[in-house]
């Protein structure tokens, strides 16, 4: 499974991270910083902190789980 993590900075100086699960394949570090840009303007992700004022990063995780069920 795979998640991209968006990390802004808040008007406190705080990192705030929103999830996406299952983003796209081929998704590029130029779309994410684009709509990372719409996010910040929009101002529709209220934080604690405040607004979101600017990006500080973004990271792609893939994770391999393995479940075992026991009746």
């Amino acid at each position: 499974m795979k998640t991209l993590e968006l990390q802004f900075v808040n008007e406190e100086g705080k990192t705030v991270r929103l999830s996406v699960d299952a983003p796209r394949d081929d998704v590029t570090e130029t779309q994410v910083a684009n709509v990372m840009d719409v996010i910040i303007a929009a101002n529709v992700f209220p934080s604690s902190g405040g607004d979101l004022i600017a990006k500080k990063g973004a990271r792609l995780i893939d994770t391999t789980v393995t479940q075992w069920t026991f009746a």
